[in-house]
C-alpha cells in the first residue's frame, strides 16, 4: 500500500471472480464482472479484493495452482469469445448449471470444450485480427509461458497426473523427451499458450475498466507454490528437493485457530540459498507479473518470510515440525529495488513474533486485522479495533473464515457476550455490526467479504481450512445483490469517511 493509499481512508469488498453470476457454471470475466465493478462504483467503494487467479489444480484451490504466473482459463468469458468470432452463440448452450454453486467437474469439462473449439477456429482463420496480439503476447511472456504450456501439454499426455508421478524422462526434463513433446503435441502446446492469451486479454480489459472508474484491485500472492506446478518442474534448482525431485520437507503451520493439529499444506520449500544467488530473480519476476494484473498485493503468510514451519514429507499432520529462518529482509529489499516500491499488504496472521512484526515495520507494510479473531480474550487482543494503528487493513473475516453470521451462531456464549458488550449491540445484526466496527476504526482500509454484506450464513462459506474437497464453490445468485445492501454500504462508507474519490469517465 502506497503512502498515498495509507493517507486516504478507503474500503472495499472481497469477492473472488469465480463467485460472480454467469450462465456457464462459474463466475467469469464477462458481463457480470463489469456489472460488479459498476456496483462497487455505485456503493462508493475503492477496492475489489480477489483471491489468486492462477490455473487451479488440486481441490480447485486458488492457492494450489499449476503456475505462479499463468491465469485461470476457466474464468475466460465465453460471451467475449463469441464477440471475438471464436465461438458461435450455439456453442455456449450448456444445459443449465446451478446458480449458487460451482460444480467444478462438469464446469471444467464444458470450459475445456469451449476453449478447444475457440483454438480450432483460431487456427482455421477466425478471429484473425487477434493474431498479432497473440504473437506479441507469446514473445513478451515467453520466460514463463513456454515452460507452462509444455508442462500442461505433458500433463495432458499423462491424464493430468502430477508431474511427480511421470516417467523419468518427463519428470527429469530430459531434452530429447521435451523436444519430442514439442513436436508431437505442437497443437496442444499452442492451445495452452492461446488460453493464456485469452485470459490475460480479458483480464487486462476488465482491470482497465475498473481503474478508469476509480476501482482498484487487491490481488493475492501465496507464499508457496503447488508441488504439482510448472514452477517446481521447470526450476527444480530453486526448491528444496531430493535427487528424485521430490520434497524432503513440506510447508504448513503449527496448531492454530483453524486446526488443533496444524495445517499441512504439502508445498515444497524454497532453496533460499539458490534463490539468493540469483538476486531473488524468480521472486522479483513473480511480483512484477502480479503487479501488472492488480494494483495492490496481499502477501499471503507473511510470517513465512521471517521464519517458516517445515514438516517432514509424509507426516500425517503439521504438529511435528520446526521453525527455520528465511531471508525476508534481503528478499524484500531486492524486490523493492527492482520494482521501485512494495505495493503490499502483509498477511500477518498466525504465530506473529516480534521479529515478524519488525520485518513488516521495516518496510512500512500495512498488516491485517480480522474482527472474528478479536473476541473472547482480554482488552489487549491486537484484533480489537481500539488496538489498531492507521497502517492497517481490517477485515470482518476472510476467505478462510466462516461468514460472520455463521461464526457468531457457532461461537460459545463467552465470545458472543464479549461481542455484544464491546459493540454495544444485541447480536441480531452481527455481520453489519462488524462492518460498522471495521469501517469506523482508524484502519486506513476496511474490507468485508460480500457474504457478510449480504448477511449470509455458513452455507456461503468459501473455504474451510483442512477440508480437502467442497471448497471455493460459493456463487452469488444475481437476485441477492440488491439496492438495499448497496445503500446501506454507501451510508457507512460516507459516514466514516471512506468514500471513493469520484473519477470522471469519458463515454
Amino acid at each position: 500500500m502506497t503512502t498515498t493509499d495509507q493517507a486516504i481512508r478507503s474500503s472495499g469488498v472481497l469477492l473472488h471472480p469465480t463467485s460472480l453470476p454467469s450462465s456457464f457454471g462459474i463466475g467469469d470475466l464477462g458481463p457480470s464482472a463489469y456489472a460488479w465493478v459498476d456496483a462497487l462504483v455505485q456503493a462508493k467503494q475503492t477496492w475489489w479484493q480477489i483471491l489468486p487467479i492462477g490455473p487451479t489444480g488440486y481441490g480447485d484451490s486458488p492457492y494450489q495452482c499449476f503456475s505462479a504466473f499463468a491465469g485461470n482459463p476457466y474464468i475466460v468469458s465465453p460471451q467475449h469469445l463469441v464477440e471475438d468470432g471464436l465461438l458461435d452463440p450455439g456453442d455456449c448452450d450448456n444445459g443449465g448449471f446451478p446458480a449458487n454453486i460451482v460444480l467444478y467437474g462438469p464446469v471444467i469439462q464444458f470450459k475445456n470444450f469451449l476453449l478447444e473449439k475457440a483454438w480450432q477456429r483460431f487456427q482455421a482463420g477466425r478471429g484473425s485480427v487477434l493474431k498479432p496480439a497473440f504473437e506479441k503476447f507469446c514473445a513478451e511472456e515467453s520466460a514463463w509461458l513456454d515452460d507452462y504450456a509444455l508442462f500442461m501439454a505433458i500433463k495432458d499426455r499423462h491424464q493430468l497426473r502430477s508431474w511427480l508421478d511421470w516417467e523419468t524422462p518427463a519428470r527429469m526434463r530430459e531434452p530429447a523427451y521435451l523436444q519430442r513433446v514439442r513436436t508431437e503435441s505442437a497443437s496442444v502446446f499452442g492451445q495452452h499458450r492461446f488460453r493464456q492469451f485469452l485470459f490475460f486479454r480479458q483480464w487486462r480489459q476488465l482491470k482497465s475498466y475498473a481503474n478508469e472508474r476509480g476501482i482498484k484491485i487487491i490481488g493475492d500472492i501465496p507464499i508457496f507454490v503447488s508441488p504439482d506446478s510448472a514452477d517446481v518442474w521447470g526450476s527444480p534448482h530453486l526448491f528444496a528437493l531430493d535427487s528424485e525431485r521430490k520434497p524432503e520437507m513440506v510447508a504448513g503451520v503449527p496448531p492454530d485457530y483453524f486446526s488443533a493439529t496444524g495445517q499441512l499444506w504439502g508445498n515444497p520449500h524454497y532453496d533460499w540459498t539458490a534463490m539468493e544467488k540469483t538476486g531473488f530473480a524468480w521472486w522479483v519476476e513473480r511480483f512484477r507479473a502480479t503487479t501488472k494484473l492488480v494494483d495492490l498485493v496481499r502477501l499471503d503468510h507473511f510470517r513465512g518470510f521471517q521464519a517458516y514451519w517445515e514438516v517432514p514429507a509424509g507426516s500425517p499432520n503439521a504438529i511435528k515440525g520446526r521453525w527455520v529462518l528465511a531471508p525476508g529482509q534481503r528478499l524484500l529489499e531486492a524486490v523493492k529495488a527492482k520494482l521501485g516500491g512494495l505495493p503490499i499488504i502483509a498477511e500477518d496472521l498466525g504465530v506473529i513474533t516480534p521479529e515478524v512484526d519488525a520485518l513488516r515495520r521495516a518496510f512500512d507494510l500495512p498488516g491485517m486485522r480480522i474482527l472474528q479473531f478479536a473476541f473472547g480474550e482480554g482488552a489487549t487482543n491486537r484484533f480489537l479495533p481500539h488496538n489498531y494503528d492507521a497502517n492497517t487493513v481490517v477485515y470482518t473475516g476472510t476467505h478462510d473464515n466462516d461468514t460472520t453470521c455463521g461464526w457468531y451462531r457457532a461461537a460459545d456464549e463467552v465470545i458472543r457476550d464479549h461481542v455484544r458488550r464491546y459493540l454495544a449491540r444485541d447480536g441480531a445484526d452481527v455481520a453489519w455490526d462488524f462492518i460498522r466496527a471495521a469501517w469506523s476504526s482508524v484502519a486506513a482500509c476496511a474490507i468485508a467479504p460480500l457474504q457478510d454484506i449480504l448477511n449470509l450464513g455458513t452455507e456461503a462459506r468459501m473455504n474451510f481450512p483442512g477440508k480437502p474437497q467442497g471448497n471455493w464453490s460459493w456463487r452469488l445468485p444475481p437476485s441477492q445483490l440488491n439496492l438495499q445492501c448497496l445503500d446501506r454500504l454507501i451510508e457507512l462508507t460516507e459516514l466514516y469517511g471512506r468514500g471513493r474519490i469520484e473519477k470522471s469517465v469519458s463515454v
